[in-house]
């Protein structure tokens, strides 16, 4: 190792080191460890342009282990990346920086996912190694090669600990990820123990059984040149993703704390950093120190990527004039704009075509969509033929057909949503993920990750309600609308039928900066006359009127999905008795509640103080539409196995119950008056 490059691998350490002090908070004990095998493939092998970090034939990398944050700031700064500076670094865990305690896709450029959940970047990158190779299939043609490009990761012992790894391993071994290079670090702390305390299996064995290709490096805190041969002999797989075991040492150079669980998530302490930066043979001040010659020698990676970058723009030019058209749509992917005419074949459902289950009108709008919108891409959990998720006319997506855009996922929801992340955050694409919505709870980690870094991702979630049926209440979501409700920047989106499933993909497709989930039934669901009603349209604003009585309503009636075509039922049966009701259908509390205060009090006008919520899930949230005098009907418990008809008797869930409820809310309002 030449004095250089032990210059500049100590420069990241005690930037690391010195920010996390500074903090007092953070995690030394990675960036320490870790800095070499990060020097090597950030100098020798990421093709990257810092003044471009959206360059789309980049090489990506990943952090999986999010909490060693600071070694890709310290990255990211020396490289010279305008969105780390200095005072970034010195300002690490702070209000309003752009360094978090955890790296955020959204909020740094240089960020290629938002990492810290251990196991989530691990199946990032294999969705980023799929959409590679997706759009080099699509776009590559003889003598015009445009999409060539690694996906790297660093992931940690937790990483490989989690089953998230597991899952999105097994697939990424069986669809023969080539361009997909892990470093592991495998330092053998965890934060509470030594990692052999839990953790005995061994790792080679397991990722051969996987289909990788994995290698071992010793020494990974002194063999760079080890280290570079193993990622070359990684980059020369073609047929085989690739795991890198390096050796290394947590709190590297540390006398008291290295190799220990204590360098792991807590600042090293003054007296400690002192003594780290004596036996490093580091200066004690300033803090932040950053040797000219060393940040020289990073920043030659400005010139190297505009270089590259340069000849990438030189080749897309030779390719554009002997491919026009491929180039045009090269560029529309890129834009993330929607083709002209791309919602034209979507079909519109009458009466008379019905009763239609929501999912499978999402399968017909899908396929309506797909011939068009040639970006779109996706897959189920294994369940094809019940979320209607399937493509028609495409290929699967298998390493002989890697132009195909049917994802098979396999029973594996939670690497399904890591892997849709990473589609997503690679670019190009417009991924989804599809199983029943009971199983969103698999992958809930993936879930909060697609709405926190605002991907647009779109979850198709069938089989919806309590009304699942015979399969139990194992198999019944109740309170899942709920909890994806309350994660912020996910809009859900619930149709009460055919022509609001149609009008939730115009939503969804057009939607930006977060994920959209469609909430869609099992079971058949009525089309209404939209001649006589409010048009689906509504769907965009969240709520509408769905029907309005001649006169003003004694009550507003607001539901959801399944529950819309009950509360007209309802309607009718209290008009028969000489009461009015208005019907709102509510598909989305999120757009609602984005819509001007003068619209919404014209559907829900304050005036009217008697208002019955119907959902079959929990009340939870719907008090702030029925207000205080208002109620909801709703399954605050889980369902019971039986046909789901017996069960909406059962629970309650009929015509003559609502209105019963109706009359009830109506009585009490006239009491509080």
């Amino acid at each position: 190792m030449t004095d250089r490059t032990q210059l500049a691998i100590n420069t990241m350490r005690f930037l690391a080191v010195d920010a996390v002090q500074k903090a007092n908070s953070g995690h030394p004990g990675l960036p320490m460890g870790a800095a070499p095998m990060a020097y090597v493939l950030w100098t020798r092998y990421l093709r990257h342009s810092p003044k471009n970090p959206q360059w789309p034939n980049r090489d990506r990398f990943v952090l999986s282990g999010g909490h060693g944050s600071m070694l890709l700031y310290a990255l990211l700064y020396l490289t010279g990346y305008d969105s780390v500076s200095m005072a970034d670094i010195q300002n690490f865990r702070q209000y309003g920086s752009p360094t978090p305690g955890h790296p955020e896709s959204h909020l740094t450029a240089g960020v290629e996912a938002t990492t810290g959940p251990l196991g989530q970047g691990f199946g990032n990158g294999v969705g980023m190694a799929i959409a590679e190779r997706f759009l080099a299939a699509t776009f590559n043609r003889p003598g015009h090669t445009i999409v060539d490009h690694y996906t790297y990761a660093l992931v940690s012992d937790g990483d490989i600990m989690e089953g998230v790894s597991a899952e999105a391993a097994s697939l990424a071994g069986h669809l023969k990820l080539g361009k997909l290079i892990y470093l592991y670090d495998d330092n053998q702390i965890t934060l509470a123990d030594p990692a052999k305390t839990t953790f005995s299996e061994d790792v080679t064995k397991r990722f051969e059984a996987y289909g990788w290709h994995v290698e071992r490096v010793a020494d990974g805190n002194g063999d760079l040149e080890g280290i570079a041969r193993a990622i070359a002999r990684a980059r020369a797989e073609t047929e085989r993703p690739s795991l890198i075991r390096v050796q290394t040492t947590i709190g590297y150079g540390s006398p008291n704390k290295a190799n220990t669980p204590d360098a792991h998530g807590s600042p090293l302490g003054p007296e400690e950093v002192k003594l780290t930066k004596q036996a490093l043979g580091w200066p004690l001040e300033p803090d932040f120190y950053v040797p000219d010659e060393a940040l020289v020698h990073f920043r030659q990676a400005i010139d190297r990527g505009t270089a590259a970058e340069s000849a990438w723009q030189a080749a897309f030019a030779a390719y554009a004039a002997e491919y026009p058209d491929l180039a045009t749509l090269w560029e529309q992917f890129q834009s993330g704009a929607l083709p002209d005419g791309w919602d034209a074949d979507l079909p519109a459902y009458k009466p008379e075509d019905g009763p239609v289950a929501t999912r499978k009108a999402s399968g017909a709008v899908l396929n309506a969509i797909a011939p068009k919108v040639k970006n779109l891409i996706g897959g189920d959990a294994d369940l094809a033929p019940s979320t209607n998720t399937l493509l028609k006319g495409s290929d699967e997506q298998q390493a002989g057909t890697p132009g195909g855009r049917n994802l098979r996922f396999g029973v594996r929801e939670h690497a399904m949503g890591a892997i849709v992340n990473g589609i997503a955050y690679h670019g190009g694409l417009i991924p989804y993920g599809s199983t029943f919505l009971v199983f969103s709870d698999y992958m809930r980690g993936a879930l909060r990750l697609s709405a926190l870094a605002h991907l647009k991702a779109l979850w198709i979630f069938t089989h919806d309600s309590v009304w699942v049926g015979e399969d139990g209440p194992t198999h019944e979501p109740v309170e899942h609308v709920a909890s994806l409700r309350a994660m912020p920047n996910m809009t859900v989106i619930r149709p009460a039928d055919a022509n609001e499933v149609v009008a939730a993909y115009r939503v969804a497709m057009q939607h930006r900066g977060g994920p959209v989930s469609l909430i869609l039934s099992r079971q058949n669901l009525p089309v209404f006359d939209r001649a006589q009603l409010g048009p689906a349209a509504g769907v965009q604003k969240g709520a509408y009127v769905l029907y309005d009585p001649a006169g003003a309503p004694d009550i507003i009636l607001i539901a959801t999905g399944s529950e819309v075509s009950l509360a007209m039922q309802a309607k009718d049966r209290l008009e028969a008795q000489g009461v009015s009701a208005r019907v709102v259908s509510m598909p989305s509390w999120e757009l609602f509640d984005q819509q001007p205060a003068d619209y919404c009090d014209s559907v829900l006008p304050p005036s009217i103080k008697a208002r019955l919520a119907v959902e079959a899930g929990v009340s939870m949230g719907w008090h702030k539409y029925v207000g205080d005098a208002g109620r909801v009907f709703s399954r605050d418990d889980f369902g019971a196995s039986a046909p789901y008809k017996a069960l909406m008797q059962a629970f309650g869930f009929t015509p003559e119950h609502v209105a019963e409820a109706a009359l009830e809310v109506i009585a009490a309002a006239k009491a509080r008056a």
